[in-house]
């Protein structure tokens, strides 16, 4: 009847037609302009046929529909509101259609069904779900809402607030729980799902199954009392603000919509929808969320490309070498463990070596208690660690990673002793924050082979991992170790080296502002509760805590010896002061802020009037300053430093940067990272304000570049 790129429309047996979603030019199913375009030709073919007694609608994919193709939202973004009424009018009138059909209709979900892909099943009379399946409108977590009927047609097969519960949080749900909602009528065996979904939709046409009624029930407003909907929202809102605060608007927008779609009928609810749909996609957090997936995707893309690239395809990796145990290489053997690498751990000292088996012992208990891991499992994945003092032990290892102490002296000894126990086409990377890849492959007689590979601490929860390419570094190693980042779990990023690499280059920029602005006499406790409630997950001064304030003065002054024309120490800086006074952070209870364990045995910060009294003495009293100026004088240091980065060829694009520091420091997601928040301000704006704190410093100074960029209406991202 209708053939397709996306999807085919064919009569089967008993006088039953189907919609196949079968994407040619894909491996999965998406809603995008072409999947719309030919399920409205489908549709409408289906509204001028005769004795058709029902319709299926199914995948001929894995997956039923992942959901709308996010690379088409930059157009949604940037169309009129009447062109985006339009545009969501049309999509909602063929799901309509395909519910208003005068026969039944039943969707056989096989994969996942998800935003778009669920919607077009809730506008089926009937749904049955295979059991390895999921469904689920996740669109919330792209700081936008369901668009497509999802808000409307959830609550009244649902009910209110399961279909509330379902959107804001934007979690897929197991067939069991759709089941028991009343989202699905029926979970069967994956091999059984077509020949059910046909039982079932014979049932409907024949009479002996009711699909009217059901179908009167997603027409009419909502059955749930006024009162009881207005009391459950209120619960809902206070929910929300309290789990996220008025960072992410979507979640509390679609409470607002779904309230009061709730006592009208279908029609009415999808044109608040569509208004709402549109509102939402208009916020600076909708084009951060948006642009983060994508930044996402292209930094994977990326990543597999450097394989891609070459004619002779990185080997799998046999065996694993970890050079350093302690907690940092313990954590390392653990991530390669967890993720199916045998991994030889060695070290001089048989006391690292326990303590690297005792983190890792630690870790999968954690996993076991929660019941991820039974404890025959997590002594399998322990097994596959081996520590050992043998230097021959390491011979065999494919791929290794030297995670001896921070010091260039002895990194330079570890190094050529690795490579001499190695093949020769073996990879050697070194795991470090700060020291120049570039002088460490001095000491190597295969300097191809090698590269950085920066873990952040911890390993296991960290995604980010910076891949430094040195001047001598081949295509080889790089596509090798980038591989091996993502059989970690991992997101590589690959960066050129210079001091401090990408994040902590970028992120000290920040410190040394902060480090002005505490000289000045600020209060770091009113920096760090403006800059946590901007969005970072830790004000500055407790994440130099965390860190350990040793760290942050060795990596200054690795910061001021390779970058002197910015990174310039002044006298009496705030953190050499408490430095010299003995307070090293968390790691010994005494930084910025003391430390006491809460009740679930966790440092807790609390104010330290010694710490408060250091400060006194080297910038008097503190005093409160504006916000916005606090916001702008740590962020434009970090922005310029970006700029520079880029410009310098450090990092090879915006996105890469963005996603660098939302992985690495935890940069808030809905911000969308350093250079979208750029974008965002308004580059013209960035300029003057950089100009406007100049005189602080040449970290706060514009680039020739920014200016032109400025100047000509410029983005980083279109």
């Amino acid at each position: 009847m209708y053939i397709g790129q996306t999807l085919s429309l064919k009569a089967i047996e008993n006088g039953f037609v189907e919609i196949n979603f079968d994407n040619q030019s894909g491996s999965v199913n998406v809603f995008n302009e072409k999947t719309l375009a030919d399920l409205h030709e489908a549709v409408s073919i289906l509204a001028s046929s005769r004795d058709i007694r029902g319709l299926l609608l199914s995948s001929g994919k894995s997956v039923f529909v992942v959901g709308a193709d996010i690379t088409e939202f930059s157009d949604m973004f940037s169309a009129s509101k009447e062109d985006f009424l339009k545009g969501a009018q049309h999509a909602n009138g063929i799901f309509s259609q395909i519910e208003d059909m005068p026969f039944p209709s039943v969707a056989a979900i096989n994969g996942f069904a998800l935003g778009g892909g669920f919607e077009v099943c809730l506008a089926c009379d009937s749904r049955v779900i295979s059991s390895a399946a999921a469904v689920g409108l996740p669109e919330t977590g792209l700081g936008i809402l369901p668009g497509w009927g999802g808000t409307v047609r959830l609550p009244r097969l649902a009910g209110f607030a399961t279909a509330v519960q379902w959107v804001t949080s934007g979690n897929q749900q197991r067939p069991e729980a759709a089941l028991a909602a009343g989202a699905v009528d029926a979970v069967v065996a994956p091999e059984a799902l077509r020949d059910e979904s046909l039982k079932l939709l014979g049932e409907l046409a024949d009479g002996s199954r009711d699909y009217k009624a059901r179908r009167a029930q997603k027409l009419s407003p909502l059955p749930e009392a006024p009162e009881q909907v207005t009391g459950l929202s209120e619960n809902f809102q206070s929910m929300i603000q309290s789990k996220v605060g008025v960072h992410y608007p979507a979640p509390l927008k679609v409470v607002e919509l779904m309230t009061a779609a709730a006592t009208v009928g279908r029609d009415t609810a999808i044109s608040l929808e569509n208004l709402a749909f549109y509102e939402i996609s208009q916020t600076p957090q909708a084009r951060a969320l948006v642009g983060l997936f994508l930044n996402d995707q292209a930094i994977a893309k990326r990543a597999k490309g450097y394989a891609a690239a070459l004619s002779e395809k990185p080997a799998p990796i046999a065996l694993a070498g970890v050079i350093g145990a302690g907690i940092m290489g313990g954590g390392i053997a653990y991530q390669n463990a967890i993720r199916g690498y045998s991994v030889a751990m060695k070290d001089i000292a048989e006391p690292a070596l326990d303590l690297g088996i005792q983190e890792a012992s630690k870790l999968l208990g954690k996993s076991v208690k929660r019941g991820k891991l039974s404890e025959e499992g997590a002594a399998q994945i322990l097994a596959k660690i081996a520590p050992t003092l043998d230097d021959a032990a390491i011979a065999n290892c494919d791929m290794v990673v030297e995670a001896v102490v921070e010091l260039e002296a002895v990194k330079k000894k570890v190094l050529p002793a690795v490579e001499a126990q190695l093949a020769v086409k073996a990879t050697i990377t070194s795991n470090t924050s700060t020291i120049s890849i570039n002088r460490l492959a001095e000491s190597l007689e295969r300097p191809e082979n090698f590269c950085g590979m920066h873990f952040f601490n911890p390993v296991h929860a960290m995604k980010l991992v910076e891949v430094i390419r040195g001047t001598k570094t081949s295509d080889k190693t790089i596509a090798a170790v980038c591989n091996y980042a993502l059989g970690l779990g991992k997101k590589p990023i690959v960066v050129n080296d210079c001091p401090g690499f990408l994040v902590n280059r970028v992120l000290f920029a920040m410190t040394f502002g902060l480090e002005i602005l505490l000289k000045e006499g600020a209060d770091f406790q009113q920096v760090d509760k403006v800059m946590e409630a901007w969005g970072l997950p830790m004000g500055p001064a407790y994440l130099m805590d965390v860190i350990g304030i040793d760290t942050i003065i060795h990596c200054y002054s690795s910061m001021i010896e390779g970058l002197p024309e910015r990174y310039i120490k002044g006298v009496n800086w705030p953190t050499e002061t408490i430095y010299n006074a003995g307070r090293l952070g968390q790691k010994n209870g005494l930084g910025y802020y003391k430390y006491e364990l809460n009740e679930k045995g966790k440092p807790a910060k609390v104010v330290d009037p010694d710490a408060v009294a250091l400060l006194e003495s080297i910038a008097g009293p503190a005093n409160q300053v504006n916000e916005g100026e606090i916001v702008d004088r740590l962020l434009i240091s970090m922005a310029m430093e970006m700029v520079r980065c880029l410009e310098e060829g450090i990092v090879s694009s915006p996105a890469e940067a963005d996603m660098a520091l939302i992985y690495g420091v935890g940069f808030p997601a809905f911000r969308g990272g350093i250079c979208r928040w750029i974008d965002e301000e308004g580059l013209q704006s960035i300029v003057e304000r950089g100009d406007k704190y100049a005189h602080l410093g040449e970290l706060y100074r514009p680039t020739d570049k920014l200016r032109a960029m400025a100047a000509n209406g410029e983005a980083f991202f279109s």
